[in-house]
């Protein structure tokens, strides 16, 4: 198969020139975490995500904000080339270029459908390759930040007292929308009020911006407390193309892998089943 067979055709992209409202609202009304940058002329420009946002918090030009320097595929190359490239820069969006011009883009998410039709019988704790981060269900939102921050990841499973699996946490979580009101958030980032421009679930893609722009602190309350609850799991000897199948159905960005006695083993993420391509 091809690039072409798997990636998104009808691609969301950003303009230049453009400013941070302008993205932001981007963001928020399509509920994207990331999206291409095309100039006038369609020709792509680079790529920018909510990371990169996230990182110069107070820059306005969209041309600076973004990455210029983002890796590109061709529809003909193969999803072999494409697997690889996404799990050697660790990125998750890799747009699609045809002469220059955007056509299209992959995600590691697209893989999935492909992955569970090869039928593999591997064990899927041999994908592993991401850390895996527990967090007490008691631990302070300001601490499971940390804890996210330091350890480079954007989920953790959540524990109780027994070091028993009661729930998962995702960096959106952590920001999420019961502890600010979503309409002044809207306001105060300068996306504007009217209800219609803007979604719930996307405006949770960029929570964390607000709270840095604002200079406002985390609330003190457990993770208990927004985390989901009795997350689905899998078995460490459970298949790559069955957990590729959950992930897909479910729309998961990872799942918790539990051992043969109940007990949390680790946390596999999308992006690590793309290595069963390349065996």
């Amino acid at each position: 198969m091809e690039v072409k067979d798997i990636m998104s055709k009808d691609v969301v992209c950003a303009k230049l020139p453009g400013n941070r409202t302008d993205l932001l609202k981007l963001l928020v009304t399509e509920n994207k975490t990331g999206v291409p940058v095309i100039k006038e002329d369609k020709t792509l420009a680079g790529l920018v995500t909510r990371q990169d946002i996230n990182a110069k918090p107070d820059e306005e030009q969209l041309a600076i904000v973004m990455r210029t320097d983002y890796p590109t595929l061709a529809p003909k190359d193969s999803l072999e080339k494409a697997a690889g490239l996404l799990l050697e820069r660790n990125i998750h969006h890799l747009p699609i270029v045809h002469r220059n011009k955007l056509v299209g883009i992959i995600t590691p998410a697209d893989f999935l459908g492909v992955i569970e039709g090869m039928e593999l019988e591997t064990p899927i704790e041999d994908f592993v390759r991401t850390p895996c981060v527990p967090v007490y269900m008691g631990s302070p939102l300001p601490v499971v930040d940390t804890l996210f921050r330091v350890g480079n990841v954007v989920a953790s499973p959540v524990l109780n007292d027994e070091g028993i699996l009661v729930g998962i946490v995702t960096d959106r979580d952590i920001f999420n929308l019961s502890n600010i009101d979503g309409h002044t958030a809207v306001s105060d980032l300068g996306i504007g009020e009217d209800e219609d421009s803007w979604t719930w679930e996307g405006l949770r893609n960029i929570m964390k911006l607000y709270y840095e722009v604002k200079h406002i602190k985390l609330p003190s309350i457990p993770v208990s407390e927004v985390m989901v609850e009795d997350p689905i799991t899998i078995f460490r000897k459970t298949n790559v193309s069955e957990a590729a199948k959950i992930m897909k159905r479910n729309d998961f960005g990872q799942l918790p892998i539990r051992d043969s006695k109940d007990r949390l083993f680790t946390m596999i993420y999308e992006l690590d089943l793309l290595s069963a391509l390349l065996r």
